[in-house]
């Protein structure tokens, strides 16, 4: 049987020096894009409101569910 040919070893790139590393930061976090107040008074607003339209379900289930084992308890 003839041998697989190994393959090359990738050369490692070396590791930035800790200044050209947090240029890197600084350039990568300038392209950040912060929400505007506007958008982000919306949005919590928006969690608000799902929060309690989701409490609510599931007080609902949890109250059906609870009503279903009383109910079964009784006929044990």
């Amino acid at each position: 049987m003839a041998q697989q040919p190994t393959p090359a070893p990738t050369p490692k790139k070396p590791k930035p020096t800790p200044g050209e590393f947090i240029r890197q930061v600084r350039t990568e976090a300038g392209k950040v894009v912060w929400p505007t107040r506007e958008e982000t008074v919306r949005t919590a607003i928006f969690v608000f409101i799902m929060m309690l339209i989701l409490s609510l379900f599931f007080l609902g289930v949890d109250s059906a569910f609870g009503a279903i084992v009383r109910w079964l308890l009784t006929l044990a």
